[in-house]
């Protein structure tokens, strides 16, 4: 078998691992804290990678640091307002609003960086919002307020992009790595002993969630990815990697029987529509170091 034969394969492994991260963290949530599970979630994949990447963490300089937190402080928001979302939406909801930070990160890049953003990407954007609409009308205010929290984490998340993107080309990844995922650890279980939240892990299914949430979508993806990349092409990688909302979809199936009404598949098809559309346009995706899962 062909390395990009290889390469491809893996990712679609990922891509999957992504997507199975949240009906899990749904279940874990609903037995933690949000802050206290994202802090045990982070501490752990930051420890791990910090073993992993010891030499280049070492060799980071203070401007590393800085760009590190930076992108950490993005990578947080993200994470608690999807987790936060994650407590009142579905889990199926919640991975076709993530996946449109694939299309808000060219509409953001131009609005506030002056990058290019063609017709493709506006066009894409308005197909997704009317996916939104189609996907939360249906359901009641609850509901209503977790998709938007976790729209507002595909708009930290897309930022967390636009922010990762010069400081790959200045410093080691692997190091940055690190710096973000032990700032994502350090503020959420920070907020969690501030509320009075720190419980200890018990139950299989929060085990089960952090085992896979911190060592496989953190770590192992990381790997993935990386290595992914040097063998399969960007348009290939990209088209691939898009398929995480749809697993995110078949596993709050398959896990916890979550079935979408027709307004529900249609506004999900126009999101992933919209995602596979920019997705295929090469010039319009910016450096994606990190998964998102």
């Amino acid at each position: 078998m062909s390395r990009a034969r290889v390469a491809e394969l893996s990712l679609i492994g990922v891509a999957a691992i992504w997507g199975i991260t949240f009906p899990l963290v749904q279940d874990a949530v609903a037995q933690m804290p949000v802050t206290t599970f994202l802090g045990y979630r982070f501490l752990s994949a930051a420890l791990v990678a910090a073993i992993l990447f010891r030499t280049p963490l070492r060799n980071l300089s203070a401007a590393g640091w800085k760009a590190g937190a930076w992108m950490g402080l993005f990578l947080t928001g993200g994470y608690l307002l999807q987790t936060f979302g994650l407590e009142r939406t579905s889990a199926s909801n919640a991975g076709f609003i993530t996946g449109m930070f694939v299309v808000l990160t060219p509409l953001l890049g131009a609005i506030f960086l002056g990058h290019r953003a063609g017709r493709t990407a506006w066009a894409a954007a308005a197909v997704a919002t009317l996916g939104l609409y189609l996907l939360s009308g249906t359901g009641g205010s609850l509901q209503v307020l977790g998709d938007l929290l976790v729209f507002g984490c595909a708009i930290s998340f897309s930022i967390h992009i636009l922010v990762t993107d010069p400081a790959v080309k200045e410093h080691d990844v692997k190091g940055l790595l690190v710096v973000q995922l032990a700032f994502c650890g350090i503020v959420s279980f920070t907020w969690a002993a501030g509320q009075g939240d720190l419980v200890a892990p018990s139950g299989t299914s929060v085990w089960v969630a952090l085992a896979i949430t911190s060592l496989l979508a953190s770590v192992l993806g990381f790997y993935v990815q990386a290595y992914a990349q040097t063998h399969a092409s960007p348009a290939r990688t990209a088209l691939i990697l898009a398929s995480e909302p749809a697993f995110a979809g078949l596993f709050a199936w398959l896990l916890k029987g979550e079935v979408l009404d027709a307004w529900g598949w249609l506004g999900a098809s126009l999101i992933m529509t919209a995602i596979v559309a920019v997705e295929l346009v090469p010039y319009l995706r910016p450096v994606r170091p990190l998964p998102e899962g």
